[in-house]
C-alpha cells in the first residue's frame, strides 16, 4: 500500500508550484557583503553508490518569513543522543552520567532502560536528566546493561509516551531501542505494517523499527535487526537491548555519530559523542562504521558489516554546532574544526576591528580562531544566562527584544566605541542576528560586523535535524547583501563551501551538505516542509498533523 519512490517523487513534482519545496538558489550569490567594503573507511567495499539531486522552485518574494518565534534559540535542532553500556555492575548510574554529558543533544525528554533477571525495566519522562532521574528511581534500574536516551522536542500533549527508549515484547522475549537521527520513509513502512495489522501506539519513526523486528523470521535475534535495517532509508544511529545482548547499528550512510568506547572494568560503552565517555572515563576506542552492526555479549564483541552502503555522508553540522567541542566526532576533534573555521573566516574576510566577540556558547571557538588568526582581542562581548528556560513569563508592557535580553547581556565597557566583529556559528531565519546586532550597537558601539561559521543554510535536513522549511531559511530567500541589511550589521560574511571542503581534505565527499546545497544523498520521498511545519520529532503532534506536513505519494 506504500506509495513507490516514482510515485512519491511524481507528487512532489506535481505539487511543487504550491507548496514551493526545497529551493536551491543561484550558485553566483557572494558569501560576503561588506557596507564599506580523518574519516574512519568504511568496514567493507563500497558496493552502491547513490546520487540525488533535489532541485525545487525557487521563491518568489525576498520577504523574510515575519510571524516567526521571538525565541533566542533560532537554531537548527538536533533531535537526541543515545548511549548503551555492556558489562558494568552499575549500568544505569553510568548511562544516567553519560546522558548528563549528552544533554545539549536534546533537553525535554531523558530515559534509561536495563536488564536484570532477563526483564527489561524502563524509567522515561519529560525534562532534563536530573529531572527524570534520582537515586530512587536509578535505584530501581539494577542489572549490568543498558541504554539510554535524550531528546529535543517542541512542547505537545502525546510527549510522556514518545520518550525513548522504546520497549515492546515479542514472542521470542524483550526488546528496547533507543534511535538518533530520522527515517525517510517511514510513512510508506507504517503503511505497510498497518495494512498488515500492526498497531502503533506513537509517532515516532522509531516504532517501525520494532514492528520490523517483531515480524521477521530470521534467527538468531541479531539478524532481525540487520533484516530490518535493510528496509529503513535515511539516518539512524541506534543502540538495542535484549535480555543477554547490547546491539548497536550506524545506518549505511552514517549520518548520524555513533563511537565505541570502554571502561576499565571491560564495560563496553556506544555514544552519540566521545564527551559521554570521557565523563565516565571509558576509553575511546572507534566509530561504529557505517553500515555496521556492533553485537556484545558474554562472548565478547561481535562486528558485522551485513549492510551493503556508499561513500559515507556525515552530517557536517555535527562539528560546525551539534557537537561539544571537547568531542570527537566523525574521527575529528570539533574544537579543531571550529576553530579552523574561525582562521580561515579572517583569511578569506578579514575587516578592520578593535575586538572579536562571539555569540555564546556555538560561535566561541571559531571567534577564539578568528581573533588569533586577526591579531585582534577576543573579548567577551555578550553575557548568556544559563538559568533561563525554554519559556517564560513575559512581562504585560512589550519590552523590545525580551526573549534575546533575557538569555544574551552585552557588555558596555568591551563594545562602546568600538569595531566589533561578532561570530556565530550559523543563521537560520535571521530573526535573532538583527535582535543581536541591535543589542550590541545599542551598548555603544561603532560597527557591528557578522560573521558566520558555517556555509549559508538554504535547504531543510530530513536525516535527524529539526530545520524550518526552505521558505523560512533566509539564505534560501535573500543574497548575503539583503540578509545584511535586514540584520542591520555593517558587512556580513559565511564560511565559504569550497574553503570548508578544502580544510576537510580528502575526507570532504564523506560529509553531507544538503543543507547548504538542495543535493540529499538520500531522497526526501514522500515529504516536503512547508512554512510552520515540524520535522516529527516523536514527542508531539499527531499522525494526522505530521502528515498534514509532507506530501502524500497515490496509495494502491
Amino acid at each position: 500500500m506504500a506509495a513507490s519512490v516514482a510515485t512519491a517523487a511524481a507528487a512532489a513534482a506535481a505539487a511543487s508550484q504550491k507548496l514551493s519545496p526545497l529551493t536551491t538558489p543561484p550558485h553566483d550569490k557572494p558569501f560576503c557583503s561588506s557596507f564599506s567594503k580523518t574519516l574512519l573507511k568504511p568496514c567493507h567495499p563500497v558496493t552502491h553508490t547513490r546520487k540525488v539531486h533535489w532541485t525545487g522552485v525557487s521563491a518568489a518574494s525576498k520577504n523574510p518569513i515575519s510571524d516567526v518565534s521571538d525565541d533566542y534559540d533560532d537554531k537548527p535542532r538536533e533531535e537526541c543522543g543515545v548511549v548503551g553500556i555492556y558489562g558494568d555492575p552499575e549500568a544505569s548510574r553510568m548511562c544516567y552520567l553519560a546522558l548528563h554529558a549528552l544533554q545539549h543533544r536534546g533537553q525535554e525528554g531523558a530515559g534509561i532502560v536495563s536488564v536484570h533477571d532477563n526483564v527489561l525495566k524502563s524509567i522515561t519522562g519529560v525534562g532534563l536528566v536530573s529531572d527524570v532521574f534520582n537515586e530512587s528511581k536509578l535505584s530501581q534500574l539494577p542489572g549490568d546493561m543498558a541504554i539510554g536516551h535524550v531528546r529535543y522536542s517542541t512542547a505537545g500533549a502525546s510527549m510522556l509516551k514518545n520518550v525513548q527508549p522504546f520497549v515492546a515484547g515479542y514472542r521470542f522475549g524483550s526488546v528496547g531501542v533507543a534511535h538518533n537521527g530520522n527515517l525517510v520513509n517511514y510513512q510508506s513502512l507504517r503503511a505497510r505494517l498497518e495494512e498488515n495489522g500492526s498497531i502503533f501506539n506513537t509517532s515516532s519513526d522509531t516504532e517501525v523499527v520494532l514492528h520490523l523486528i517483531a515480524i521477521s523470521k530470521e534467527r538468531p535475534f541479531f539478524m532481525r535487526i540487520v533484516e530490518a535495517c535493510r528496509e529503513l532509508e535515511g539516518a539512524y544511529s541506534m543502540v538495542f537491548l535484549t535480555e543477554d545482548k547490547l546491539v548497536a547499528v550506524r545506518d549505511p550512510y552514517g549520518f548520524r555519530p555513533l563511537v565505541m568506547g570502554r571502561r576499565s572494568n571491560g564495560a563496553v560503552v556506544f555514544a552519540s559523542e566521545t564527551c559521554a565517555l570521557d565523563l565516565i572515563e571509558a576509553t575511546y576506542e572507534r566509530e561504529v562504521m557505517p553500515g555496521e552492526v556492533l553485537v556484545v555479549d558474554k562472548d565478547g564483541v561481535g562486528p558485522l558489516c551485513l549492510m551493503s552502503h556508499p561513500e559515507p555522508k556525515s552530517c557536517i553540522f555535527e562539528h560546525i554546532y551539534f557537537a561539544l567541542p571537547n568531542s570527537v566526532v566523525f574521527g575529528k576533534s570539533v574544537y579543531e574544526s571550529r576553530r579552523s573555521f574561525g582562521e580561515i573566516l579572517a583569511t578569506v574576510f578579514p575587516v578592520d576591528c578593535d575586538v572579536v566577540i562571539a555569540v555564546p556558547d556555538s560561535g566561541v571557538v571559531a571567534a577564539l580562531g578568528y581573533a588569533a588568526k586577526a591579531g585582534v582581542p577576543f573579548q567577551q562581548g555578550l553575557i548568556r544566562s544559563h538559568y533561563v528556560g525554554r519559556t517564560f513569563i513575559e512581562p504585560s508592557q512589550r519590552i523590545r527584544d525580551f526573549g534575546v535580553k533575557l538569555k544574551l547581556s552585552p557588555v558596555k565597557a568591551v563594545l562602546e566605541g568600538k569595531r566589533v566583529v561578532v561570530v556565530d556559528d550559523s543563521i537560520v531565519r535571521g530573526t535573532t542576528s538583527s535582535k543581536i546586532v541591535r543589542l550590541i550597537k545599542e551598548a555603544g558601539a561603532k560597527e557591528v560586523h557578522m560573521r558566520i561559521a558555517s556555509p549559508p543554510i538554504i535547504a531543510s535536513c530530513y536525516y535527524g535535524v529539526d530545520t524550518p522549511s526552505a521558505e523560512e531559511l533566509i539564505s534560501n530567500r535573500m543574497s548575503v547583501e539583503e540578509i545584511r541589511e535586514f540584520i542591520g550589521s555593517d558587512s556580513l560574511a559565511f564560511l565559504p563551501i569550497d574553503s570548508l571542503k578544502e580544510h576537510l581534505g580528502e575526507d570532504a565527499p564523506n560529509f553531507c551538505y544538503a543543507c547548504f546545497s538542495g543535493k540529499y544523498p538520500v531522497l526526501p520521498r514522500g515529504k516536503v516542509k512547508r512554512v510552520g511545519d515540524f520535522l516529527d520529532d516523536g514527542l508531539s503532534g499527531s499522525l494526522e498533523s505530521i502528515d498534514g506536513g509532507w506530501l502524500s505519494g497515490t496509495r494502491n
